[in-house]
């Protein structure tokens, strides 16, 4: 009888701990991949935007903003940001824009996941695009 009591208690706990390990799982996974870190607009002049990828083909961008950095002491590097589009017509539309400056708004994530593309950094919309003669053509 007792013996049986202690069984269903161990049961009972192993269960409980089962369910905890999922949970936290779950969650530590939606918090790395799937949770808004932060969100904002970047522009500069568009590099490239590609459609690429083996098993998964996403669209991959980059930017070149202003300025320059240094990596090492006496090294100039520009900076750049480096994307990718989840939406196939803002996909499209930065694809006939290349070499303009634009403006980006994005989404960062803790990590990419590979259907979504390659970058944490997932451009959701355009809010400009200027073309080479200063006209500025919002979104």
């Amino acid at each position: 009888m007792e013996t049986e009591k202690k069984g269903k208690g161990l049961k009972k706990f192993f269960s409980i701990f089962i369910a905890l390990i999922i949970i936290g799982l779950g969650v530590f996974f939606y918090i790395r991949y799937y949770y808004v870190f932060g969100e904002g607009v970047k522009s500069g002049q568009l590099n490239y935007v590609v459609y690429k990828g083996v098993i998964f083909k996403t669209y991959e961008g980059k930017l070149i903003q202003s300025g320059f950095r240094g990596s090492k002491p006496g090294a100039i590097q520009s900076y750049e940001f480096e994307f990718s589009v989840t939406n196939k017509d803002i996909a499209d539309r930065l694809m006939r824009a290349g070499g303009k400056n634009v403006e980006l708004h994005y989404k960062e994530y803790f990590k990419p996941v590979p259907w979504r593309g390659y970058s944490a950094y997932i451009v959701d919309s355009i809010v400009s695009i200027q073309n080479s003669n200063n006209s500025v053509w919002p979104d």
